[in-house]
């Protein structure tokens, strides 16, 4: 199994920054990749973006292009999330998630194995 645990979240003016941190624990050997996920009250779990453990390639959701940037310390075992440019409709709470396999979307939820407990981001306008 592993273990994730978000970090980070908070409240921040529009056009602010903030930084998430996931750090994995457990069966770390067995990651193929990770991705952030945000949710919305009264929306579906939407992807952010995501990178390949090994590699570091990265690929994000259309809407955080160009303002996200997801990066690993595989040292550390920690995924961050940097966020600028943050806009009110980026309020959400963040979800970390691991996924082992190669196979199936890396886009949707379905495709990770494994969630930390959301850490709330809250942009005011």
């Amino acid at each position: 199994q592993v273990q994730l645990v978000e970090s980070g979240g908070g409240l921040v003016q529009a056009g602010g920054s903030l930084r998430l941190s996931c750090a994995a624990s457990g069966s770390i050997f067995s990651i193929n990749a990770m991705g952030w996920f945000r949710q919305a009250p009264g929306k579906e779990r939407e992807f952010v973006a995501g990178i390949f453990w090994s590699g570091g390639s990265t690929y994000y959701g259309d809407s955080v292009k160009g303002r996200f940037t997801i990066s690993r310390d595989n040292a550390k075992n920690t995924v961050y999330l940097q966020m600028n440019s943050l806009k009110p409709e980026d309020t959400a709470v963040y979800y970390c998630a691991s996924r082992k396999g190669y196979s199936g979307s890396y886009y949707y939820t379905a495709g990770y194995d494994y969630w930390g407990q959301g850490t709330q981001v809250t942009v005011s306008s």
